[in-house]
């Protein structure tokens, strides 16, 4: 009896292929120096992107470390065209679309302050009262649809699905039933 049968076995491949493209995307070498991005303002320091420095910590540092302009991953993926989250919302009550835009972009700016890089890449609205909503965090979107099922008590997640590996996208459709 072998101790790895090949049906339990994870395929080289696609660890490998994986864990390639999120060490690249999300976890890249650290910088010796600061890495500040040309678009946000956001600061790549000790292994993390922050974005709340104060003025005498950047003097400090910069006696310290010379600055490398870079994009960092949020605005690279938008930028890209990349999300790695979608929410779909469907038959939205006319009554309840503001309140629910706004519930959504409040989300936003408490994830935003959180971390520079949760963001909400695009609100659009879609035919037949939907609204289509990117994140640059694929767990962005699923915590904003639990949100949105609090807040109305009267949805239902319908579905939820995963993209196959080595993706971390995540799709995830909620429509308003019942009003």
């Amino acid at each position: 009896m072998r101790a790895n049968p090949k049906h339990l076995r994870v395929e080289k491949y696609d660890k490998e292929k994986f864990e390639q493209r999120r060490e690249k995307h999300e976890f890249p070498k650290a910088y010796k120096e600061l890495a500040m991005c040309k678009m946000c303002g956001a600061v790549y320091y000790k292994k993390s992107w922050r974005h709340n420095f104060k003025n005498s910590d950047y003097r400090k540092l910069l006696r310290k470390f010379p600055i490398n302009w870079t994009i960092c991953p949020a605005d690279r993926m938008i930028k890209n065209g990349q999300f790695e989250g979608k929410l779909t919302v469907k038959n939205i009550p006319h009554k309840y679309k503001e309140e629910l835009i706004d519930l959504i972009a409040g989300f936003g700016n408490r994830a935003y302050q959180k971390d520079s890089q949760h963001r909400i890449i695009n609100i659009k609205n879609l035919a037949g009262n939907s609204l289509l909503i990117t994140t640059t965090e694929n767990q962005m979107a699923l915590q904003m649809a639990k949100k949105i099922k609090n807040a109305f008590k009267k949805k239902e997640i319908l579905k939820v699905s995963l993209s196959p590996r080595p993706s971390d996208v995540i799709y995830v459709t909620m429509e308003f039933i019942g009003i």
